[in-house]
């Protein structure tokens, strides 16, 4: 089972749960994800070490963390 997590200030919150053998939930986990990113959140695969951006919904995943860029100058 994945997870769409988004990440806040004050702590992550499920957006949505999936299961690869599970077709309608992929799609509307990639389809929150999709939102999400339209909203300027940034998608990242997450799990076992990784940190790796996605623009592809990556249905494989344990665990994919949408957060806000970071700012900087």
């Amino acid at each position: 089972m994945g997870k769409l997590l988004r990440r806040t200030l004050d702590g992550d919150s499920v957006v949505a749960e999936w299961s690869a053998d599970d077709a309608d939930s992929v799609r509307a986990a990639a389809e929150a994800m999709r939102r999400e990113v339209e909203a300027g959140y940034v998608a990242v695969r997450g799990g076992e070490g990784r940190n790796e951006p996605v623009s592809d919904f990556p249905a494989d995943a344990p665990v994919v963390i949408l957060t806000m860029p970071m700012g900087g100058g």
